[in-house]
């Protein structure tokens, strides 16, 4: 069972309120009391109740100067808390009950500030992150070039693009325009790091444009949509449940990361066609991951800041996919989409 150790720390005269609160969403608490008139209060709570928790205590004292709440995992808790009907704790009155649905998705994620957390820290841009995407861009193109499997999937455990991609979802889930600026900023320059590591790689290193690994970065195909949305709802599922980083960038990278270091390798190795094709499955599959990664964290019950913006944001999501559905499908008619105009002078010509 998962359950977090909150801490509060609340001037005395709150303590009546905060008491109110927990009983809502714990049985158990102790209380401490600190110089100065705090009060500090222990609480074990169950991961599932942690959302809600926070959210009453930000509500009741955002405004109050001392207050403070600290959240750490729990490994372990003896007594074990029990996880049934009859010991669930009722929400507020108020409140309608969760659905059956919310109750399924949401029930083992970390809290909304948990996920905040996880993905501020990764949209920081440091010469570490700039490091990495370019690490990440080389092993993949290489990868792609010898036709080694492997060494792409070692790329993608590097998971430069994780934390913008993830937070990009995340700020047009609830709405956080702040979160979705610093997003946009780290994804804009990992992609041209990506995209500019490749070109350099396509004008110095000799290419096979026939090679399987690095071709197939250039092929848009139906397949590809289900595989961009099946990673994007993997990646937030694992995500907001406290996965390993590198499963999760696997989960993600693998519809971004290759096809974007393959567009640059295509273009400085000569071949702009080729490399518009990989630039049009790395957006196909960058919209696709946006898309489920919303509707993705929606399901877990993370709460919009306001609806009709979330609906608003998700509706030019899906739009834009819509129309690139519909030039997928114009480009598969006319053979561009399996490569053939491409490709086929290539055959003769490639050494």
């Amino acid at each position: 069972m998962s359950a977090r150790n909150v801490q509060i720390y609340l001037p005395e005269n709150q303590i009546p309120l905060l008491e109110t609160i927990l009983a809502r969403h714990t049985r158990r608490f102790w209380r401490e009391s600190l110089p100065g008139e705090q009060e500090k209060y222990t609480c074990i709570v169950q991961q599932r109740y942690t959302e809600r928790l926070l959210t009453d205590l930000d509500d009741a004292f955002r405004t109050v100067p001392s207050f403070a709440a600290h959240v750490a995992h729990l490994e372990a808790v003896l007594p074990t808390l029990e996880e049934n009907p009859s010991t669930e704790l009722l929400l507020a009155s108020n409140l309608p009950p969760p659905t059956w649905l919310e109750r399924f998705f949401s029930r083992d994620r970390l809290s909304t500030d948990e996920i905040y957390d996880d993905i501020e820290e990764s949209l920081r841009i440091r010469p570490s992150f700039v490091l990495t995407v370019t690490l990440s861009a080389i092993i993949a193109g290489l990868g792609m070039l010898s036709g080694q499997v492997a060494v792409v999937i070692g790329a993608m455990i590097i998971a430069p693009l994780l934390g913008p991609a993830m937070g990009l979802a995340l700020a047009a889930t609830v709405g956080d325009w702040t979160l979705g600026r610093k997003a946009i900023a780290a994804l804009a320059l990992g992609c041209a790091l990506a995209a500019l590591t490749g070109s350099v790689i396509g004008m110095i290193v000799a290419i096979d444009p026939l090679t399987a690994e690095l071709r197939n970065r250039t092929l848009v195909q139906p397949a590809d949509i289900a595989l961009a949305l099946a990673c994007g709802a993997a990646g937030v599922l694992a995500f907001s449940r406290g996965a390993s980083l590198a499963l999760v960038g696997v989960m993600i990278a693998v519809a971004l990361v290759p096809p974007l270091t393959a567009a640059g390798i295509y273009t400085g190795a000569g071949l702009p066609a080729a490399g518009a094709n990989a630039m049009f499955l790395f957006t196909v599959n960058l919209v696709c991951v946006n898309v489920a990664g919303i509707v993705t964290f929606l399901f877990q019950g993370l709460p919009p800041k306001s609806w009709r913006m979330t609906t608003g944001i998700m509706l030019v999501w899906v739009l834009l996919l819509g129309l690139l559905m519909a030039m997928m499908a114009g480009r598969i008619l006319l053979g561009l989409g399996a490569g053939e105009g491409i490709f086929s002078a290539l055959g003769n010509s490639a050494v």
